[in-house]
């Protein structure tokens, strides 16, 4: 390791900080001598920090308890002077009063430079000296950044008596054995680097500077840079790299160790922000802490950094925490408090209420249990890879192989709760191996394959799974891009290509593994309780990053039943899939399964012929199909012959949903099942089947709108959806002018607001983002669990449900907000459009409506509508919504949502119709 530059043992006094600096009040410095030492050998540090105490006193305010603040490198507690700001507003306005420490560590910020190394252990008992200093006796909540993480843990570790709370932001306290550090900081300390980088220049400081989305500002730049513009005042800097512990014999090794091992006995509440474009601090490192705190609450801000409290709200975020979990800082001085808050370590994460284990009555496997001896199918493969034509699986096949691959995955080591990605298409593979990880109590990941490699990326490393199970292509992915987790194939890989994509082991190979371990371990663990943890979805990423979702062994089972109940779906049934998470149900309803010949991250691949041919592959009486595979299959309807309109005759249910689908495209696909009832229910990842509404209840339901329109009621339009399910509950929560939803819920007919939910088989939580898990339950009781869906709608006279679109795309013009789905309706029923997105530009509040549209034919290139197609589009909105347009724009095609195709992106057209009417390029949206 290259030796520091003289410079870093330059000693100096500490001093407070220039005035000036960007969102920093004066008021906040202070200079605190710390003791240390004894008997002759006593002696003092000068510390600098920041404390809003006396501001606090000034209105009045008495804590409640104080936050204890530790930065990291190099940065100092200038990183914390939006929360010091924030905690006294909320002080002011009468909320919690937290007082806020925000420390300079020795040698760095403003404190003394005392130019002698600070180890960890130095570090942290530093701090302890600090807290004592300034008689903080409790109850304290710490927070720490960056490698000041792990100085704040060890503070944390060591006054349990105190700690009533803990908080982090990108941070470590564990280097996988056998891993390597990250590779900024190795090249930080490569020989005759590290006193240049850190010391001798200010490049480790600027590049940190650089992981900020977006940029700072200079003015923020001038405030990070103030204490370290001389050489001789970054010595702290380098002393700070120099200190990372690279193996176990670095000094300050065991004390990481120590303090790691120490943070499984917390019990107190704990939260972590996290910044997932992080080069440094990776996801690798949040999963070692959740591992250690598994009764975390955790939110990841996609997009953020290595700087996460500069690149989104983290002030208001710990403050939101804080209010939740904390909302006295009694906990670490008032026993029943605690004695819940360790009840919480047991509980999952996410959830609002203890849960009590209970074995399931009728697991998701039941069917594969009592149809083991069945020779009957279970499922059609329409199109298996090295084989000319179907395959059926038989019941009796399909249970051994599900029992023999558990077995398998028990041996090769993956217990109860750890994370299984499945990177696998749908068919035989994917559901006996999906099948045997939730019977062994694994938790499956499924992310899918239209999200694209990114949003896969994102999607993976989000989860963090410790398994993944996978074909080639996935697997391939999974190591060119760096997805964690143990990887397992599909099939049997030549030796070369195996080792290169780091596989461990083949299916068949694990299959066989259970085989033979069938004599010693005769039976798998004791199966899940209904409060385990079994799957994780993601959503579709239409409306965002994609989320994932999880699911308890009860919520499936719920859903299970919930669709056996409206579909009247069991054995005997046969169930065309053309949307993958409907075929993975189908060996819990004990239906015969297929999934089309298709490919199904395009579902506008798929066409007629071939969903006649899965018909007939198992004389289906269910049918569900996406609105733009559906699409597709109507529009390919002419290629069917005899033979497959006799096997779609035989289809008693049609299903579609997953957007909205119109009156036309239902009826054209009654047209093609004739003796089928086309119904479309209203759901999402985070819950299916909420609603259900038939064909004829969709023309129903339009003829008594147009009736009361009539009569000279107010239309509010949009799709009708249905009535809700039997153990649905469905409220609207009101929209302000604002365009924002309020708190207060109502069933009363006509009122547009944010649809919420509430049924047993709604989703448990997001994974990993606390945050968004919270806004989504608002105004949940202990009776009732409400899942605010982000769609907006209304309720009609009968109670039926109507979707007008999605909240982050209500318009909000200067006569009101207006929703898009009316309005786009009556676009679309011109002639020469085929489908129309309504979108606003401008500020909030006066809005301007703009309408972007795909026309019949098709446009050559984006531009401006001709005139008198402007003119009907320009009609069809005034009658719909008595809005004006201010500009009609045509375009070859619509952007949509990568697993659907049929969720038009418009929060997308609308920043792209801003940048062309503002005279941007008219390129393609």
């Amino acid at each position: 390791m290259s030796r520091l530059p003289r410079s870093a043992s330059a000693t100096a006094p500490a001093s407070r900080p220039p005035a000036g600096l960007d969102g920093l009040d004066p008021s906040w410095s202070r200079l605190v001598d710390v003791p240390y030492g004894l008997g002759a050998h006593r002696a003092s540090r000068t510390w600098h920090v920041l404390d809003n105490a006396e501001a606090l006193a000034e209105v009045g305010a008495e804590p409640v308890g104080t936050i204890l603040c530790v930065h990291g490198n190099p940065t100092w507690s200038y990183l914390w002077r939006r929360l010091v700001a924030r905690t006294v507003e909320t002080a002011v306005a009468g909320g919690p009063a937290w007082r806020v420490v925000a420390v300079d560590q020795l040698d760095m910020g403003f404190s003394e430079r005392t130019g002698s190394p600070q180890t960890l252990a130095r570090r942290v008992a530093d701090l302890g000296d600090l807290t004592d200093a300034l008689e903080v006796t409790g109850p304290v909540v710490t927070l720490g950044h960056d490698w000041g993480g792990v100085v704040s843990m060890g503070w944390a570790v060591d006054h349990p008596d105190r700690l009533a709370g803990l908080m982090l932001l990108n941070t470590a306290i564990h280097q996988p054995e056998g891993e390597k550090i990250p590779a900024p900081l190795r090249l930080t300390l490569a020989r005759g680097v590290l006193g240049r980088a850190t010391v001798g220049t200010t490049g480790f400081l600027d590049v940190t500077l650089g992981l900020a989305h977006p940029p700072l500002s200079p003015e923020v730049k001038a405030g990070f840079r103030a204490p370290y513009r001389q050489a001789d005042r970054r010595g702290g800097i380098g002393g700070f790299v120099a200190d990372i512990p690279v193996d176990d014999g670095h000094v300050s090794s065991p004390e990481l160790d120590r303090i790691a091992e120490g943070l499984r006995g917390l019990t107190v509440p704990a939260l972590m922000l996290w910044g997932p474009r992080d080069p440094i601090f990776s996801d690798r490192y949040l999963d070692d802490l959740v591992d250690r705190l598994p009764h975390a609450d955790v939110h990841r801000f996609e997009g953020a950094g290595h700087l996460v409290a500069e690149d989104v709200d983290y002030a208001g975020a710990v403050l939101t925490w804080l209010g939740d979990r904390l909302p006295g800082g009694t906990a670490a001085v008032d026993a029943p408090a605690r004695a819940a808050t360790e009840a919480r370590v047991a509980t999952p994460v996410g959830t609002e209420e203890a849960r009590v284990a209970s074995p399931q009555d009728r697991p998701l496997w039941s069917y594969l249990d009592s149809l083991a001896d069945s020779p009957a199918t279970a499922l059609v493969e329409m199109a298996p890879a090295g084989a000319d034509g179907p395959r059926s699986i038989s019941w009796s096949l399909l249970a051994r192989r599900v029992h023999e691959i558990a077995l398998g995955l028990r041996k090769h080591g993956v217990r109860p709760g750890d994370r299984v990605s499945l990177l696998v298409q749908p068919g035989a593979d994917l559901t006996a191996v999906l099948y045997a990880c939730v019977r062994l109590g694994a938790v499956v990941v499924v992310a899918d394959a239209g999200l694209g490699v990114r949003g896969l990326t994102r999607a993976v490393r989000g989860a963090w799974p410790d398994h993944v199970i996978g074909q080639l292509p996935g697997l391939t992915a999974a190591t060119a891009l760096g997805w964690p987790g143990r990887k397992i194939s599909t099939t049997t890989l030549s030796p070369v290509t195996a080792r290169a994509l780091g596989v461990e082991a083949s299916l068949p190979e694990i299959a066989a593994l259970g085989r033979r371990a069938r004599g010693a371990l005769a039976e798998l663990p004791d199966a899940p309780t209904a409060d385990a943890e079994a799957a994780i979805l993601f959503t579709s990423g239409s409306t965002g990053p994609a989320k994932g979702v999880v699911y308890r062994h009860g919520q499936l089972t719920a859903l299970r039943d919930a669709l056996a109940e409206q579909y009247d779906v069991g054995p005997g049934t046969g169930l065309v899939a053309g949307f993958a998470p409907f075929s993975l149900l189908g060996p819990a309803l004990g239906a015969t399964s297929v999934t089309p010949d298709m490919d199904v991250t395009k579902p506008r691949t798929l066409t007629a012929r071939a969903v006649a041919a899965a018909t007939a592959a198992v004389d289906a009486t269910v049918v569900f199909l996406s609105p733009a595979a559906l699409t597709n299959v109507v529009a390919t309807s002419d290629d069917l012959d005899d033979a497959d309109h006799r096997a779609l005759a035989g289809v008693e249910t049609f299903l579609s949903a997953g957007a909205p689908v119109s009156e036309a495209l239902l009826a054209a696909a009654g047209d093609l099942m004739p003796n089928a009832t086309p119904h479309t229910p209203y759901g999402m990842t985070e819950g299916l089947l909420m609603t259900d509404v038939t064909l004829e209840g969709v023309r129903s339901a339009a003829a008594d709108r147009g009736a009361a329109v009539a009569a000279g009621a107010p239309d509010a339009g949009g799709v009708c959806v249905g009535l809700p399910g039997a153990t649905t509950t469905v409220r609207i929560v009101p929209l302000d002018d604002g365009g924002r939803a309020s708190s207060a819920f109502t069933d009363a007919p006509g009122v547009t607001g944010e649809i919420v939910v509430s049924a047993p088989h709604v989703e448990d939580h997001y994974d990993r983002l606390w945050l968004t898990h919270r806004l989504s339950r608002l105004g949940s009781t202990a009776e009732t669990r409400w899942h605010r869906t982000g769609d907006v709608g209304h309720l009609d006279a009968q109670g039926r449900l109507w979707v007008e679109g999605r909240l982050p795309h209500v318009i909000t013009t200067s006569t009101g907000v207006l929703t898009p789905v009316a309005s786009e309706q009556a676009v679309e029923a011109r002639a020469a459009i085929a489908r129309a997105a309504v979108v606003g530009v401008g500020p909030a509040g006066t809005q301007q409506v703009v309408v972007v549209a795909e026309t019949v034919p098709p446009a050559r290139r984006p531009g401006l509508a001709s005139a008198a197609l402007a003119a009907s589009v320009r009609s069809a909105v005034r009658s719909a919504s008595g809005r004006p347009v201010a500009a009609v724009l045509v375009v070859p095609q619509l952007p949509t949502d990568v697993r659907h195709n049929s969720k038009i992106d418009r929060t997308g057209l609308a920043a792209w119709a801003t940048s062309v009417l503002s005279g941007g390029r008219m390129r393609r949206p």
